[in-house]
Protein backbone atom coordinates (compact mmCIF):
# COMPACT_ATOMS: atom_id res chain seq x y z
CA UNK A 1 0.00 0.00 0.00
CA UNK A 2 1.44 3.36 -0.98
CA UNK A 3 1.25 6.54 1.06
CA UNK A 4 -1.65 7.99 -0.94
CA UNK A 5 -3.86 4.94 -0.55
CA UNK A 6 -2.97 4.56 3.11
CA UNK A 7 -4.21 8.07 3.80
CA UNK A 8 -7.61 6.97 2.55
CA UNK A 9 -7.84 4.92 5.73
CA UNK A 10 -8.01 8.09 7.82
CA UNK A 11 -11.18 7.77 9.88
CA UNK A 12 -11.06 3.98 9.93
CA UNK A 13 -9.10 1.35 11.81
CA UNK A 14 -8.08 -2.23 11.27
CA UNK A 15 -9.38 -3.66 14.48
CA UNK A 16 -10.63 -7.00 15.77
CA UNK A 17 -12.79 -7.78 18.78
CA UNK A 18 -11.41 -6.96 22.20
CA UNK A 19 -12.07 -10.45 23.54
CA UNK A 20 -10.24 -13.57 22.34
CA UNK A 21 -11.93 -15.45 19.49
CA UNK A 22 -12.48 -19.17 19.89
CA UNK A 23 -11.62 -21.21 16.78
CA UNK A 24 -14.39 -23.51 15.48
CA UNK A 25 -14.27 -26.92 17.08
CA UNK A 26 -11.67 -25.94 19.64
CA UNK A 27 -11.59 -24.53 23.15
CA UNK A 28 -8.53 -22.40 22.49
CA UNK A 29 -8.88 -18.68 21.99
CA UNK A 30 -7.07 -16.56 19.48
CA UNK A 31 -5.58 -13.43 21.09
CA UNK A 32 -7.12 -10.19 19.86
CA UNK A 33 -5.06 -8.22 17.40
CA UNK A 34 -3.71 -4.89 18.47
CA UNK A 35 -5.81 -2.04 17.09
CA UNK A 36 -4.26 -0.07 14.25
CA UNK A 37 -5.22 3.45 13.19
CA UNK A 38 -4.02 5.70 10.38
CA UNK A 39 -3.36 9.20 11.67
CA UNK A 40 -2.47 12.09 9.41
CA UNK A 41 1.18 11.68 10.35
CA UNK A 42 1.30 7.92 9.98
CA UNK A 43 0.01 4.56 11.25
CA UNK A 44 -0.13 3.77 14.98
CA UNK A 45 -0.70 0.51 16.79
CA UNK A 46 -2.22 0.37 20.28
CA UNK A 47 -3.33 -2.44 22.54
CA UNK A 48 -6.53 -3.83 24.03
CA UNK A 49 -7.04 -3.36 27.78
CA UNK A 50 -10.25 -4.51 29.46
CA UNK A 51 -12.09 -4.28 26.17
CA UNK A 52 -10.89 -0.76 25.40
CA UNK A 53 -8.50 0.20 22.61
CA UNK A 54 -5.65 2.11 24.21
CA UNK A 55 -3.02 4.21 22.45
CA UNK A 56 -0.29 5.61 24.69
CA UNK A 57 2.49 8.07 23.92
CA UNK A 58 1.09 9.35 20.64
CA UNK A 59 3.30 12.14 19.36
CA UNK A 60 1.46 15.37 18.56
CA UNK A 61 4.54 17.63 18.37
CA UNK A 62 8.25 17.47 17.61
CA UNK A 63 10.99 17.46 20.23
CA UNK A 64 11.03 21.00 21.68
CA UNK A 65 14.67 20.92 22.83
CA UNK A 66 15.98 22.19 19.49
CA UNK A 67 13.63 25.18 19.60
CA UNK A 68 13.43 25.89 23.32
CA UNK A 69 10.95 28.66 24.29
CA UNK A 70 9.43 28.63 20.79
CA UNK A 71 6.01 27.47 19.51
CA UNK A 72 5.51 23.74 19.03
CA UNK A 73 5.68 22.13 15.60
CA UNK A 74 3.60 19.24 14.27
CA UNK A 75 5.45 15.93 14.03
CA UNK A 76 7.11 14.83 10.83
CA UNK A 77 5.21 12.08 8.97
CA UNK A 78 6.29 8.45 9.30
CA UNK A 79 5.59 5.29 7.30
CA UNK A 80 6.36 2.39 9.62
CA UNK A 81 3.68 1.71 12.26
CA UNK A 82 4.34 3.51 15.54
CA UNK A 83 3.87 1.25 18.56
CA UNK A 84 1.77 3.28 20.98
CA UNK A 85 1.90 1.08 24.07
CA UNK A 86 3.87 3.20 26.55
CA UNK A 87 3.30 6.66 28.00
CA UNK A 88 5.60 9.40 26.74
CA UNK A 89 7.97 11.44 28.87
CA UNK A 90 6.68 14.28 31.05
CA UNK A 91 7.93 17.83 30.84
CA UNK A 92 11.02 18.45 32.98
CA UNK A 93 10.01 19.47 36.50
CA UNK A 94 11.20 19.43 40.07
CA UNK A 95 9.75 17.11 42.70
CA UNK A 96 8.82 13.49 42.22
CA UNK A 97 10.27 11.89 39.10
CA UNK A 98 7.74 10.72 36.52
CA UNK A 99 7.59 6.95 36.07
CA UNK A 100 8.02 7.39 32.31
CA UNK A 101 10.86 9.88 32.45
CA UNK A 102 11.18 13.59 31.88
CA UNK A 103 12.36 15.30 28.73
CA UNK A 104 11.92 18.41 26.64
CA UNK A 105 10.68 15.89 24.10
CA UNK A 106 7.34 15.66 25.90
CA UNK A 107 4.58 16.47 23.40
CA UNK A 108 2.62 13.24 23.72
CA UNK A 109 -0.99 12.34 24.29
CA UNK A 110 -2.95 9.19 25.11
CA UNK A 111 -6.27 7.86 23.78
CA UNK A 112 -8.78 5.39 25.20
CA UNK A 113 -11.65 4.42 22.89
CA UNK A 114 -14.33 1.72 23.00
CA UNK A 115 -13.47 1.04 19.34
CA UNK A 116 -11.76 2.77 16.45
CA UNK A 117 -14.74 2.04 14.26
CA UNK A 118 -15.78 5.31 12.65
CA UNK A 119 -18.55 5.97 15.19
CA UNK A 120 -18.75 9.62 16.30
CA UNK A 121 -18.50 9.49 20.09
CA UNK A 122 -18.10 12.46 22.43
CA UNK A 123 -14.44 13.23 23.12
CA UNK A 124 -13.27 14.08 26.65
CA UNK A 125 -9.82 15.70 26.72
CA UNK A 126 -8.31 15.90 30.21
CA UNK A 127 -5.67 18.51 31.05
CA UNK A 128 -3.67 17.63 34.14
CA UNK A 129 -3.07 19.78 37.19
CA UNK A 130 0.04 20.52 39.18
CA UNK A 131 -0.30 24.27 38.70
CA UNK A 132 1.85 25.18 35.69
CA UNK A 133 4.87 23.53 37.28
CA UNK A 134 4.41 19.77 37.44
CA UNK A 135 2.37 16.72 36.56
CA UNK A 136 1.68 14.70 33.41
CA UNK A 137 -1.13 12.87 31.68
CA UNK A 138 0.15 9.45 32.73
CA UNK A 139 -1.06 9.30 36.33
CA UNK A 140 -2.96 6.08 37.11
CA UNK A 141 -5.75 8.33 38.41
CA UNK A 142 -6.27 9.55 34.83
CA UNK A 143 -6.60 6.11 33.25
CA UNK A 144 -9.45 6.52 30.77
CA UNK A 145 -10.57 2.89 30.63
CA UNK A 146 -13.46 3.12 33.08
CA UNK A 147 -14.74 6.43 31.73
CA UNK A 148 -14.61 5.27 28.11
CA UNK A 149 -16.48 2.08 28.98
CA UNK A 150 -19.07 3.72 31.19
CA UNK A 151 -20.07 6.41 28.73
CA UNK A 152 -19.12 5.12 25.28
CA UNK A 153 -16.81 8.11 24.93
CA UNK A 154 -13.25 8.68 23.75
CA UNK A 155 -10.87 9.89 26.47
CA UNK A 156 -7.63 11.79 25.83
CA UNK A 157 -4.92 12.92 28.26
CA UNK A 158 -2.05 15.23 27.37
CA UNK A 159 1.54 16.10 28.31
CA UNK A 160 2.86 19.59 27.55
CA UNK A 161 5.69 21.93 28.49
CA UNK A 162 5.60 23.23 32.05
CA UNK A 163 7.27 25.80 34.29
CA UNK A 164 10.28 27.51 32.68
CA UNK A 165 10.00 25.40 29.52
CA UNK A 166 6.42 26.43 28.91
CA UNK A 167 6.03 29.84 30.56
CA UNK A 168 9.34 31.73 30.92
CA UNK A 169 8.54 35.15 29.48
CA UNK A 170 11.61 36.38 27.59
CA UNK A 171 9.86 38.46 24.93
CA UNK A 172 10.38 41.85 26.55
CA UNK A 173 14.03 41.16 27.34
CA UNK A 174 14.62 40.02 23.77
CA UNK A 175 13.03 43.17 22.40
CA UNK A 176 15.09 45.35 24.76
CA UNK A 177 18.28 43.61 23.64
CA UNK A 178 17.63 43.36 19.90
CA UNK A 179 15.18 46.21 19.34
CA UNK A 180 12.75 43.93 17.53
CA UNK A 181 10.35 41.06 17.95
CA UNK A 182 12.18 37.75 17.68
CA UNK A 183 11.68 34.00 18.07
CA UNK A 184 11.16 34.34 21.83
CA UNK A 185 7.98 36.39 21.37
CA UNK A 186 5.84 33.36 22.26
CA UNK A 187 8.00 32.13 25.17
CA UNK A 188 5.61 33.13 27.96
CA UNK A 189 2.79 30.97 26.65
CA UNK A 190 4.47 28.01 24.94
CA UNK A 191 2.79 25.62 27.37
CA UNK A 192 -0.58 26.91 26.24
CA UNK A 193 0.42 26.67 22.58
CA UNK A 194 1.27 23.01 23.18
CA UNK A 195 -2.29 22.44 24.39
CA UNK A 196 -3.65 24.18 21.31
CA UNK A 197 -1.57 21.88 19.11
CA UNK A 198 -2.82 18.83 21.02
CA UNK A 199 -6.41 19.94 20.43
CA UNK A 200 -5.62 20.48 16.75
CA UNK A 201 -4.40 16.88 16.70
CA UNK A 202 -7.71 15.83 18.22
CA UNK A 203 -9.61 17.84 15.60
CA UNK A 204 -7.64 16.29 12.75
CA UNK A 205 -7.33 12.69 13.95
CA UNK A 206 -9.90 11.71 16.57
CA UNK A 207 -12.47 10.54 14.01
CA UNK A 208 -10.08 7.71 13.17
CA UNK A 209 -10.30 6.62 16.82
CA UNK A 210 -14.09 6.60 16.92
CA UNK A 211 -14.51 10.15 18.25
CA UNK A 212 -16.48 13.17 17.08
CA UNK A 213 -14.19 16.17 16.38
CA UNK A 214 -17.24 18.44 16.63
CA UNK A 215 -18.11 17.26 20.15
CA UNK A 216 -14.95 17.84 22.19
CA UNK A 217 -15.05 18.61 25.89
CA UNK A 218 -11.96 19.81 27.74
CA UNK A 219 -11.89 19.16 31.47
CA UNK A 220 -9.17 19.65 34.01
CA UNK A 221 -8.50 19.83 37.72
CA UNK A 222 -6.60 22.58 39.56
CA UNK A 223 -3.90 23.83 37.17
CA UNK A 224 -5.66 21.94 34.39
CA UNK A 225 -8.78 23.99 34.99
CA UNK A 226 -6.73 27.17 34.99
CA UNK A 227 -5.21 26.23 31.63
CA UNK A 228 -8.72 25.71 30.27
CA UNK A 229 -9.91 29.06 31.62
CA UNK A 230 -6.97 30.69 29.84
CA UNK A 231 -7.78 28.93 26.56
CA UNK A 232 -11.33 30.23 26.77
CA UNK A 233 -9.91 33.74 26.31
CA UNK A 234 -7.16 32.89 23.82
CA UNK A 235 -7.98 33.59 20.15
CA UNK A 236 -5.73 30.78 18.88
CA UNK A 237 -7.80 28.23 20.85
CA UNK A 238 -11.16 29.34 19.44
CA UNK A 239 -13.12 26.50 17.88
CA UNK A 240 -10.95 23.71 19.30
CA UNK A 241 -13.50 22.55 21.90
CA UNK A 242 -17.26 22.78 22.44
CA UNK A 243 -17.60 22.20 26.21
CA UNK A 244 -15.42 23.09 29.19
CA UNK A 245 -15.37 21.81 32.77
CA UNK A 246 -13.00 23.05 35.45
CA UNK A 247 -12.50 21.26 38.74
CA UNK A 248 -11.08 23.53 41.45
CA UNK A 249 -9.04 25.37 38.86
CA UNK A 250 -9.51 29.01 37.90
CA UNK A 251 -7.57 31.67 36.03
CA UNK A 252 -9.32 34.99 36.53
CA UNK A 253 -6.21 37.00 35.67
CA UNK A 254 -2.97 36.07 33.93
CA UNK A 255 0.53 37.19 34.82
CA UNK A 256 1.19 40.76 33.73
CA UNK A 257 4.18 41.25 31.38
CA UNK A 258 5.98 43.43 33.94
CA UNK A 259 5.88 40.86 36.71
CA UNK A 260 6.62 38.09 34.21
CA UNK A 261 9.74 39.99 33.09
CA UNK A 262 10.79 40.50 36.71
CA UNK A 263 10.49 36.77 37.24
CA UNK A 264 12.51 36.08 34.11
CA UNK A 265 15.30 38.37 35.33
CA UNK A 266 15.23 36.66 38.73
CA UNK A 267 15.36 33.24 37.13
CA UNK A 268 18.30 34.19 34.91
CA UNK A 269 20.07 35.58 37.95
CA UNK A 270 19.62 32.28 39.77
CA UNK A 271 21.48 30.66 36.85
CA UNK A 272 24.24 33.25 37.01
CA UNK A 273 23.09 34.94 33.83
CA UNK A 274 22.43 38.58 33.02
CA UNK A 275 19.36 39.77 31.07
CA UNK A 276 21.47 40.62 28.04
CA UNK A 277 22.24 39.04 24.68
CA UNK A 278 24.67 36.54 26.19
CA UNK A 279 22.21 35.57 28.92
CA UNK A 280 19.36 35.06 26.47
CA UNK A 281 21.58 32.93 24.24
CA UNK A 282 22.84 30.84 27.14
CA UNK A 283 19.43 30.05 28.65
CA UNK A 284 18.38 28.52 25.34
CA UNK A 285 21.22 25.99 25.41
CA UNK A 286 21.90 25.22 29.08
CA UNK A 287 21.26 21.63 30.22
CA UNK A 288 17.69 20.80 31.15
CA UNK A 289 18.70 19.96 34.73
CA UNK A 290 20.25 23.39 35.19
CA UNK A 291 16.99 25.09 34.26
CA UNK A 292 15.02 22.85 36.60
CA UNK A 293 17.38 23.75 39.45
CA UNK A 294 16.78 27.42 38.72
CA UNK A 295 13.11 27.03 39.62
CA UNK A 296 14.18 27.28 43.27
CA UNK A 297 14.67 31.02 42.83
CA UNK A 298 12.57 32.98 45.32
CA UNK A 299 9.62 34.57 43.57
CA UNK A 300 10.23 38.34 43.43
CA UNK A 301 6.51 39.17 43.42
CA UNK A 302 5.13 36.73 45.98
CA UNK A 303 8.29 36.90 48.07
CA UNK A 304 8.45 33.22 48.95
CA UNK A 305 8.51 29.77 47.43
CA UNK A 306 9.84 28.88 44.01
CA UNK A 307 9.51 31.29 41.12
CA UNK A 308 6.00 31.26 39.62
CA UNK A 309 5.52 30.50 35.94
CA UNK A 310 2.15 30.73 34.21
CA UNK A 311 0.28 32.29 31.28
CA UNK A 312 1.31 35.85 30.45
CA UNK A 313 -0.68 38.76 29.06
CA UNK A 314 1.90 39.01 26.29
CA UNK A 315 -0.15 40.66 23.50
CA UNK A 316 1.10 37.91 21.18
CA UNK A 317 -0.85 34.84 22.31
CA UNK A 318 -2.99 36.24 25.12
CA UNK A 319 -4.57 39.66 24.61
CA UNK A 320 -6.79 39.92 27.69
CA UNK A 321 -7.10 38.48 31.18
CA UNK A 322 -9.11 35.26 31.04
CA UNK A 323 -12.05 36.35 33.23
CA UNK A 324 -11.41 40.00 34.05
CA UNK A 325 -13.03 42.46 33.76
CA UNK A 326 -15.70 40.30 32.15
CA UNK A 327 -16.20 36.91 30.56
CA UNK A 328 -14.44 36.36 27.22
CA UNK A 329 -16.85 36.79 24.34
CA UNK A 330 -15.12 34.15 22.23
CA UNK A 331 -16.31 31.36 24.55
CA UNK A 332 -19.80 32.75 25.21
CA UNK A 333 -21.45 29.85 23.38
CA UNK A 334 -19.41 27.15 25.12
CA UNK A 335 -21.33 25.57 28.03
CA UNK A 336 -19.11 25.55 31.10
CA UNK A 337 -19.17 23.57 34.35
CA UNK A 338 -17.27 25.08 37.29
CA UNK A 339 -16.64 22.90 40.33
CA UNK A 340 -15.03 23.23 43.72
CA UNK A 341 -14.72 21.13 46.87
CA UNK A 342 -15.97 22.09 50.32
CA UNK A 343 -12.58 21.69 51.99
CA UNK A 344 -10.06 22.54 49.26
CA UNK A 345 -7.17 23.62 51.45
CA UNK A 346 -7.21 20.55 53.68
CA UNK A 347 -5.35 18.89 50.78
CA UNK A 348 -2.30 21.17 50.79
CA UNK A 349 -2.44 22.89 54.20
CA UNK A 350 -3.48 19.73 56.01
CA UNK A 351 -0.04 18.23 55.59
CA UNK A 352 1.17 20.23 58.59
CA UNK A 353 -0.16 18.49 61.74
CA UNK A 354 0.00 21.80 63.62
CA UNK A 355 -2.79 23.15 61.43
CA UNK A 356 -5.15 20.69 63.11
CA UNK A 357 -4.16 21.97 66.56
CA UNK A 358 -4.46 25.74 66.14
CA UNK A 359 -5.64 28.07 68.88
CA UNK A 360 -7.72 31.23 68.49
CA UNK A 361 -4.56 33.18 69.28
CA UNK A 362 -2.78 31.52 66.31
CA UNK A 363 -5.31 32.55 63.69
CA UNK A 364 -4.80 36.33 63.24
CA UNK A 365 -1.19 35.84 62.15
CA UNK A 366 -1.78 32.55 60.37
CA UNK A 367 -4.75 33.37 58.16
CA UNK A 368 -3.72 36.30 55.88
CA UNK A 369 -0.81 34.53 54.23
CA UNK A 370 -3.00 31.56 53.38
CA UNK A 371 -6.29 33.10 52.26
CA UNK A 372 -4.32 35.44 49.97
CA UNK A 373 -6.63 38.45 50.03
CA UNK A 374 -6.21 41.64 52.02
CA UNK A 375 -9.00 41.44 54.56
CA UNK A 376 -8.91 41.94 58.33
CA UNK A 377 -8.32 38.52 59.93
CA UNK A 378 -10.13 39.58 63.11
CA UNK A 379 -13.25 40.27 61.04
CA UNK A 380 -12.89 36.88 59.35
CA UNK A 381 -12.54 35.06 62.67
CA UNK A 382 -15.45 36.91 64.24
CA UNK A 383 -17.68 36.22 61.25
CA UNK A 384 -16.93 32.51 61.18
CA UNK A 385 -17.47 32.13 64.93
CA UNK A 386 -20.90 33.72 64.57
CA UNK A 387 -21.83 31.66 61.53
CA UNK A 388 -20.51 28.36 62.88
CA UNK A 389 -20.27 28.39 66.69
CA UNK A 390 -19.19 24.75 66.83
CA UNK A 391 -16.13 25.30 64.61
CA UNK A 392 -12.70 24.88 66.15
CA UNK A 393 -9.85 27.29 65.31
CA UNK A 394 -8.52 24.73 62.84
CA UNK A 395 -11.95 24.36 61.24
CA UNK A 396 -12.08 28.14 60.76
CA UNK A 397 -8.57 28.11 59.32
CA UNK A 398 -9.43 25.55 56.63
CA UNK A 399 -12.85 27.04 55.88
CA UNK A 400 -11.60 30.64 55.54
CA UNK A 401 -8.58 29.74 53.44
CA UNK A 402 -10.79 27.66 51.14
CA UNK A 403 -13.29 30.51 50.75
CA UNK A 404 -10.73 33.26 50.19
CA UNK A 405 -8.04 31.39 48.28
CA UNK A 406 -9.61 28.59 46.27
CA UNK A 407 -13.35 29.00 45.97
CA UNK A 408 -13.29 32.73 45.31
CA UNK A 409 -11.93 32.44 41.77
CA UNK A 410 -14.68 29.97 40.85
CA UNK A 411 -17.30 32.47 42.00
CA UNK A 412 -15.67 35.26 39.99
CA UNK A 413 -15.78 33.19 36.81
CA UNK A 414 -19.36 32.01 37.36
CA UNK A 415 -20.54 35.56 38.05
CA UNK A 416 -19.06 37.19 34.94
CA UNK A 417 -20.25 34.38 32.69
CA UNK A 418 -23.74 34.66 34.14
CA UNK A 419 -23.78 38.41 33.59
CA UNK A 420 -22.96 37.82 29.94
CA UNK A 421 -25.71 35.24 29.56
CA UNK A 422 -23.34 32.31 29.02
CA UNK A 423 -24.62 28.91 30.20
CA UNK A 424 -22.74 27.88 33.34
CA UNK A 425 -23.29 25.04 35.80
CA UNK A 426 -21.62 24.90 39.20
CA UNK A 427 -21.06 22.10 41.68
CA UNK A 428 -19.59 21.72 45.15
CA UNK A 429 -18.24 18.41 46.48
CA UNK A 430 -19.44 17.77 50.03
CA UNK A 431 -18.79 14.02 50.14
CA UNK A 432 -15.89 13.46 52.51
CA UNK A 433 -12.86 11.28 52.03
CA UNK A 434 -12.78 8.40 54.52
CA UNK A 435 -8.99 8.63 54.75
CA UNK A 436 -7.32 9.73 58.02
CA UNK A 437 -10.51 9.26 59.97
CA UNK A 438 -12.36 11.74 57.78
CA UNK A 439 -10.40 14.79 58.85
CA UNK A 440 -9.45 15.58 55.25
CA UNK A 441 -13.09 16.42 54.55
CA UNK A 442 -13.81 16.99 50.85
CA UNK A 443 -10.35 18.18 49.79
CA UNK A 444 -8.77 19.45 46.59
CA UNK A 445 -8.44 16.58 44.03
CA UNK A 446 -11.20 14.38 45.51
CA UNK A 447 -13.26 14.65 42.33
CA UNK A 448 -10.51 13.30 40.03
CA UNK A 449 -10.96 9.56 40.81
CA UNK A 450 -14.72 10.07 40.99
CA UNK A 451 -14.90 11.43 37.45
CA UNK A 452 -12.40 8.90 36.04
CA UNK A 453 -13.84 5.99 38.04
CA UNK A 454 -10.36 5.18 39.37
CA UNK A 455 -11.33 4.88 43.03
CA UNK A 456 -9.49 1.54 43.27
CA UNK A 457 -6.18 3.19 42.38
CA UNK A 458 -3.86 3.06 45.43
CA UNK A 459 -3.25 6.82 45.28
CA UNK A 460 -6.95 7.64 45.27
CA UNK A 461 -7.98 9.76 48.24
CA UNK A 462 -11.50 8.35 47.95
CA UNK A 463 -10.78 4.73 48.74
CA UNK A 464 -12.82 2.11 46.92
CA UNK A 465 -15.77 1.67 49.26
CA UNK A 466 -19.35 1.21 48.04
CA UNK A 467 -19.96 4.88 48.87
CA UNK A 468 -16.94 5.92 46.78
CA UNK A 469 -18.18 3.87 43.84
CA UNK A 470 -21.66 5.41 44.23
CA UNK A 471 -20.06 8.88 44.06
CA UNK A 472 -18.05 7.80 41.02
CA UNK A 473 -21.30 6.85 39.28
CA UNK A 474 -22.81 10.26 40.05
CA UNK A 475 -19.75 12.20 38.92
CA UNK A 476 -18.74 10.25 35.84
CA UNK A 477 -22.31 10.13 34.54
CA UNK A 478 -22.69 13.90 34.98
CA UNK A 479 -19.43 14.60 33.14
CA UNK A 480 -20.34 12.15 30.37
CA UNK A 481 -23.75 13.78 29.98
CA UNK A 482 -22.11 17.21 29.85
CA UNK A 483 -19.68 16.03 27.16
CA UNK A 484 -22.51 14.56 25.11
CA UNK A 485 -25.19 17.26 25.45
CA UNK A 486 -23.75 20.36 27.11
CA UNK A 487 -25.83 19.69 30.24
CA UNK A 488 -24.69 17.61 33.25
CA UNK A 489 -28.24 16.49 33.96
CA UNK A 490 -28.71 12.77 34.63
CA UNK A 491 -31.59 10.72 35.98
CA UNK A 492 -29.77 10.25 39.29
CA UNK A 493 -29.48 13.99 39.96
CA UNK A 494 -32.12 16.53 40.97
CA UNK A 495 -33.01 19.07 38.31
CA UNK A 496 -29.78 20.95 37.64
CA UNK A 497 -30.45 24.47 36.44
CA UNK A 498 -27.69 26.81 35.28
CA UNK A 499 -26.13 29.29 37.69
CA UNK A 500 -27.93 32.60 38.08
CA UNK A 501 -27.08 35.68 40.13
CA UNK A 502 -30.53 35.63 41.69
CA UNK A 503 -30.26 32.10 43.11
CA UNK A 504 -26.63 30.95 42.57
CA UNK A 505 -27.80 27.40 41.95
CA UNK A 506 -25.13 24.86 42.86
CA UNK A 507 -25.29 21.08 42.76
CA UNK A 508 -23.96 19.86 46.10
CA UNK A 509 -22.48 16.46 45.33
CA UNK A 510 -22.93 13.95 48.11
CA UNK A 511 -24.48 10.51 48.46
CA UNK A 512 -27.79 12.34 48.27
CA UNK A 513 -27.07 15.20 45.85
CA UNK A 514 -29.04 18.42 46.18
CA UNK A 515 -29.37 21.58 44.14
CA UNK A 516 -28.77 24.33 46.70
CA UNK A 517 -29.20 28.05 46.27
CA UNK A 518 -26.07 30.00 47.26
CA UNK A 519 -24.36 27.44 49.51
CA UNK A 520 -22.03 29.14 52.03
CA UNK A 521 -23.53 32.45 50.93
CA UNK A 522 -22.43 34.33 54.06
CA UNK A 523 -18.83 33.25 53.47
CA UNK A 524 -19.07 34.37 49.85
CA UNK A 525 -20.39 37.78 50.93
CA UNK A 526 -17.63 38.20 53.51
CA UNK A 527 -14.83 37.80 50.98
CA UNK A 528 -16.64 39.78 48.28
CA UNK A 529 -15.85 42.89 50.33
CA UNK A 530 -12.33 42.95 48.90
CA UNK A 531 -10.93 42.58 45.36
CA UNK A 532 -9.83 39.17 44.26
CA UNK A 533 -6.15 39.14 43.36
CA UNK A 534 -5.01 35.86 41.86
CA UNK A 535 -1.61 34.93 43.18
CA UNK A 536 1.06 34.93 40.52
CA UNK A 537 -0.17 37.77 38.30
Amino acid sequence: MNRRSSLKLLGSAMLVAATPIALPGTTEAKPAKAPRVETRAGPVIGRIHNGVSVFLGLRYGQDTAAARFQPPVKPKPWRSPYKADTYGAASPQSGTADAYGQSEDCLFLNVWTPAADGKRRPVMVYIHGGAYNGGSGSSPLYDGTGLATRGDVVVVTVNHRLNVFGYLYLARLEKQVTGKVGPLAWSGNCGQLDLHLALEWVRDNIAAFGGDPDCVMVFGQSGGGAKIATMMATPAAKGLFQRAATMSGQQVTASGPGNATLRAVTFLGKLGLKPDADGLAAVQTLPTSTLVAGLKAVDPVIGSGGVYMGPVLDETVLFRHPFWPDAPAQSHDIPMMIGNTHDETRAFLGGDPHNFELTWEDLPAKLPKEYRVDIDPYLVIETYRKLYPAMSPSDVFFAATTAGRSWRGAIEEAEVRTRSGATTYTYQVDWKSPRDGGRRGAPHTIDIPLVFRTTATPDSITGDTPDARRMADLFSDAFIAFARTGSPQTAALPQWTPYSLAKRETMVMDLKPQLVDDPRGAERELFSKVPFIQQGI
